[in-house]
């Protein structure tokens, strides 16, 4: 059951992994209480915008009433001029039941069977064909919204078991009638942050993955460096009061403990300080989740709100012209995780560098028995380095990035949308960076045999093993990467070690 306005991170994150939406009975009265409002308005005759006039800087256009359910139509067909790749499913999955949450509460003016509507096809598994560009992030990601708008109405296209149908098609086998959109309707459904939300909350849940694994494969690179835990010490930590570096920490510390590799090299080891990358673990680490979490926090409150304009206050029979359409909140929060998505990525890219370097990790050149005749883990960290660096370039804020649209009348955009839709790339670079490490970090263990780590350490590496052999030589390297990849982007590192890892809630 979604509860409009109070749902949580892990009811988003259901519905963004494929559980069902339902929302309870309750919410109808609102809504209809809502639609029977922008009629009483309505029949007072005055000018409202979106319900009896043009939109943005066409408001001062009136509109007759004869023409108001062709208004609402043409809205949608205009603003349905998104371009590029089609989102994926999931996203708009999620961001339909975003839509769905926020119209439920009343304050919108959209009839009962215009939500429902939402609801059977989310029910049904009708995913309306969306393009990834075209959104300012303010006035609402009205391009995005116009496609979904527009399936609802029977144009566009609507994908259903992974198959592209036209609209109109998939909802007749579906037995759904196209919608006919009554007054402030189209407005109310293009209006609102749910693609940038979705999107946003997509690459948040993808990023905890990430996070959580490249703890635990910074772990096993400390390991097969044999680093030592003492940075991880919790008195260290307690001193600087930040609460993600006292949390990951403690993790890492969890996931090295029992270590017969760490014990071999607890006395007379003549290295007095390890490099950045294995010392300051807890530092940068905690940092990016600290930064997730701020993030995770601004997304949660914007999924539980109403964000179309003008909004409907029924209790007054009043329309209220505002801005909660601007998507700024959403931009920052996107921002924020690009950033912790680099640093993640970046950091676990030097501990790579760092393990085939034989100077620094004691290790053989490159991860191989026999280096000059094999290469080993030479260009594996080349990638990384590439990844990280691509990385670096989309970690710009999108947010500082205003262009004026409309004639000047949405003279200042969040730009949310690019700043949400680059989060999934950036994930996918960081993941197979952290997948190389876990290759490397597994493999710079190897040669500590018969020396075993920890049991959550060794877990992995066995759940690794099943997949990917030592390399004794040189092979093709891409179904190694790609397996490790898989681990790391599913959640099998993490299942793998069976300990709890600090997340985002």
């Amino acid at each position: 059951m979604l509860q409009p306005g109070g749902a949580g991170l892990a009811d988003w994150r259901e519905i963004y992994r494929g559980a069902s939406v339902r929302l309870p009975p309750a919410c109808r009265a609102l809504v209809a209480e809502s639609a029977a409002a922008v009629g009483r308005i309505l029949a007072k005759g005055e000018p409202v915008y979106g319900i009896n006039t043009g939109f943005g800087k066409l408001a001062s256009v009136s509109i007759a009433e004869a023409d108001l359910a062709t208004l609402q139509r043409n809205i949608v067909l205009s603003h349905a001029a998104g371009v590029g790749e089609p989102s994926p499913a999931p996203v708009i999955r999620l961001m339909l039941a975003l839509k769905v949450a926020s119209l439920a509460q009343g304050a919108s003016g959209v009839r009962v069977e215009t939500v429902e509507m939402l609801e059977t096809m989310l029910a049904q598994g009708l995913t309306p064909v969306v393009p990834s560009q075209g959104s300012v992030g303010a006035s609402g990601d009205l391009a995005p919204l116009a496609h979904m708008a527009a399936a609802m109405i029977g144009v566009g296209e609507i994908e259903v078991d992974g198959r592209r149908l036209p609209a109109a098609e998939a909802l007749k086998a579906a037995g759904l009638q196209p919608l006919t959109l009554g007054p402030k309707e189209g407005l109310a459904l293009l209006n609102g942050t749910q693609f940038s939300t979705a999107h946003a909350l997509a690459g948040l849940f993808e990023a905890e993955r990430l996070f959580q694994a490249a703890l635990v494969t910074g772990a096993l690179s400390t390991e097969a460096a044999k680093g030592s835990d003492t940075p991880f010490d919790p008195r260290i930590h307690a001193l600087r009061k930040q609460p993600g570096q006292i949390e990951a920490a403690e993790a890492l510390r969890r996931l090295m403990a029992g270590s017969a590799i760490r014990a071999s090299h607890l006395k007379d080891d003549e290295r007095v300080q390890d490099p950045y990358c294995l010392r300051c673990q807890p530092q940068v680490m905690g940092a990016a989740l600290d930064v997730l979490r701020q993030a995770a926090t601004t997304l949660e409150r914007e999924a539980n709100g109403v964000t179309d304009n003008p909004l409907i206050f029924p209790e007054a029979d009043e329309a209220l012209s505002g801005g909660n359409f601007h998507a700024e909140p959403v931009a920052f929060a996107a921002d924020m995780i690009a950033l912790a998505v680099c640093e993640i990525g970046s950091l676990a890219e030097r501990r790579i560098a760092m393990l085939v370097d034989p100077a620094l990790s004691g290790l053989p050149a490159f991860l191989t028995p026999q280096p000059g005749l094999n290469s080993g883990f030479m260009i594996p960290q080349v990638t990384a380095a590439a990844l990280v660096s691509e990385n670096k370039q989309r970690a710009y804020p999108a947010s500082v990035d205003s262009i004026p649209t409309s004639a000047n009348q949405e003279d200042h955009v969040s730009m949310a949308a690019h700043g949400a839709v680059r989060l999934a790339p950036m994930v996918r670079n960081a993941t197979a960076v952290v997948g190389i490490e876990l290759l490397a970090a597994a493999q710079g263990c190897d040669f500590h045999a018969p020396l075993t780590s920890s049991a959550a350490l060794e877990g992995v590496r066995a759940d690794l093993r099943a997949w990917v052999p030592t390399l004794d030589h040189d092979r093709h390297m891409a179904p190694d990467l790609d397996a490790a990849c898989d681990l790391v982007r599913t959640g099998g590192v993490t299942a793998a070690a069976g300990l709890p890892l600090p997340g985002i809630a």
